[in-house]
């Protein structure tokens, strides 16, 4: 699944007419490096939310294969998304990428698939030291045990990607949630993983950024 349905705000003027995965970067929309990485994942289906401008994101993903779920009236954030395309989706697990940010290294669709253990997982982060990362700005999101399970705060990046079990946002009593509220509930009840990214990542969430992503698409790694 692919998230596509926010309003890009920290885009700028660049998201007036435009949405956020659809803005250029390096000559094409950006949402097409995810689709670039989900090609060379064995993927059964591919579904991805809209919300803001969600006719733009239609036009262009549904020729590619991508199913479309729309979020109409009210955007519902990651979970409430999540939740809202489980009947597109239509399995017990799900990989979701984020498509405004550019990975240099493995491909990190795979990675998740590699390292799933259902057994033990509800879920399953991929996650970026710091000082691997571009455009980032802030802090990082949790610090890594030696067996990967996670606590809030430290030197990891969530990176977008993540493999999870599809039953985990069915009994949310909210409409609209992040799936940090899910992720919170996991690691309480120890079954939250996160992986370690050994490249490069890219946030490409502010127009300053589109250079810096422009310049780690034409490095090699």
């Amino acid at each position: 699944m692919i998230f596509a349905a926010g309003f890009g705000t920290r885009m700028g003027p660049l998201t007036m007419d435009c949405p956020k995965p659809l803005v250029p970067v390096a000559g094409r929309p950006m949402v097409d490096f995810a689709l670039d990485l989900i090609a060379d994942f064995p993927a059964e289906r591919v579904v991805a939310n809209a919300h803001y401008l969600a006719d733009q994101i239609q036009d262009y993903l549904e020729p590619k294969g991508v199913l479309i779920s729309h979020e109409f009236p009210n955007i519902l954030d990651t979970g409430g998304g999540l939740r809202r395309a489980l009947p597109l989706i239509d399995s017990d697990t799900v990989v979701t990428i984020n498509p405004d940010v550019i990975w240099r290294g493995p491909n990190p669709l795979n990675m998740v698939a590699e390292a799933w253990d259902p057994d033990k997982m509800d879920a399953l982060l991929l996650c970026i030291p710091k000082d691997q990362t571009i455009g980032r700005i802030g802090p990082g999101d949790f610090t890594l045990s030696d067996g990967g399970r996670p606590t809030r705060g430290g030197s990891m990046v969530y990176g977008g990607v993540q493999i999870i079990k599809t039953s985990t946002v069915k009994d949310i009593a909210e409409d609209v949630f992040s799936l940090n509220l899910v992720w919170d509930k996991l690691n309480h009840d120890n079954r939250l993983y996160c992986a370690q990214y050994p490249g490069k990542w890219c946030d490409v969430g502010r127009a300053e950024s589109i250079p810096l992503a422009e310049n780690l698409i034409a490095t090699d790694v």
